[in-house]
């Protein structure tokens, strides 16, 4: 869900399933009571990243800026901007109380400067998942089903697979026991490979652990990357929610760099539904892209009415 400038800055800081196995991460109650919806919309904070950033804008005020300006009542949230206050008591209350209040709902945070999971380090790794514990817990109080964590690793491909099914098979029993989700989304390196962190995710076996598809993180390292259509397809059978990334918009709205059009034939035809949530990474405005990606989003939603 991160793209090469949000990789860039922190490269040193190291929904339903179409798959039954993998059971259900919302509640039935946000889909209609006849016809399943396809997917509800939801806001991934790393799109109003820039304003946080600049301390326009805080983790604390971020879910009612997102019902308020974009009319999005689910948010997605990342590990940095709660600023070393996801252990504060006091801190956890407000934001579940201003969420609770508004009927917002929090349904994920994204987890970065913990460690690689897939560190072929055992004792590194063992941190890294230790490291992650204290999300879980956050997660869980605040209501949340789900945390997002990085697998990376250095070593061979295999190498690095074997330490990250070690270490997200650690995390993913933790997890469980509070009822919270473990998932991975392609995030450069290995990790960016479809077809290598489906069998990560297949090889831990928990209903409890899968992918988080975005549509734009196929960095694979050295200059390459992995097809992106080819990587979501791979990864759709283990989803438990999807990031849609977008960066540019053509003049009749859709993504300039991203067939939005051939990714939802790709995930309707996976037969998932769940939330899939903005993550707006462009240059522009980032209150503009937010809307013109909602925009884009319900108009592939009338597509399946």
């Amino acid at each position: 869900m991160m793209t090469t400038d949000r990789r860039s800055f922190l490269k040193d800081l190291g929904l339903l399933t179409g798959a039954a196995a993998f059971g259900s991460i919302i509640p039935l109650e946000a889909f209609s009571a006849g016809k399943k919806e396809f997917f509800k919309i939801s806001l991934a904070e790393w799109s109003l990243h820039k304003t946080l950033f600049a301390k326009k804008l805080n983790n604390l005020d971020f879910p009612l800026k997102a019902k308020k300006d974009f009319g999005i009542d689910i948010v997605e949230y990342v590990s940095v901007f709660f600023e070393n206050k996801e252990k504060d008591p006091a801190y956890l209350k407000e934001l579940k109380t201003r969420t609770k209040n508004e009927g917002i709902q929090n349904h994920l945070i994204m987890v970065d400067r913990e460690g690689n999971l897939g560190d072929t380090n055992d004792a590194a790794r063992l941190k890294a998942v230790e490291n992650h514990y204290k999300w879980v817990d956050a997660a869980k109080y605040l209501g949340c089903k789900t945390i997002r964590v990085n697998a990376g690793g250095k070593g061979t491909a295999e190498q690095v697979k074997a330490a990250a099914i070690d270490g997200l098979g650690k995390l993913t029993e933790y997890g469980k026991k509070q009822k919270i989700n473990v998932i991975v989304e392609n995030h450069g390196g290995y990790s960016s490979d479809g077809a290598w962190l489906a069998d990560v995710i297949k090889q831990v076996n928990s209903s409890y652990c899968g992918t988080l598809p975005d549509f734009g993180n196929f960095a694979l390292g050295g200059g390459k990357e992995y097809d992106k259509y080819k990587g979501v397809e791979e990864m759709m059978p283990y989803a438990k929610g999807v990031s849609a990334k977008s960066m540019n918009f053509a003049p009749n709205g859709d993504e300039s760099d991203i067939d939005y059009y051939r990714m939802f034939e790709i995930i309707k035809a996976a037969k998932w539904s769940g939330l899939v949530g903005i993550e707006y990474s462009g240059k522009g405005p980032e209150d503009e892209g937010i809307l013109k990606t909602k925009a884009l989003l319900e108009k592939i939603l009338q597509r399946y009415k």
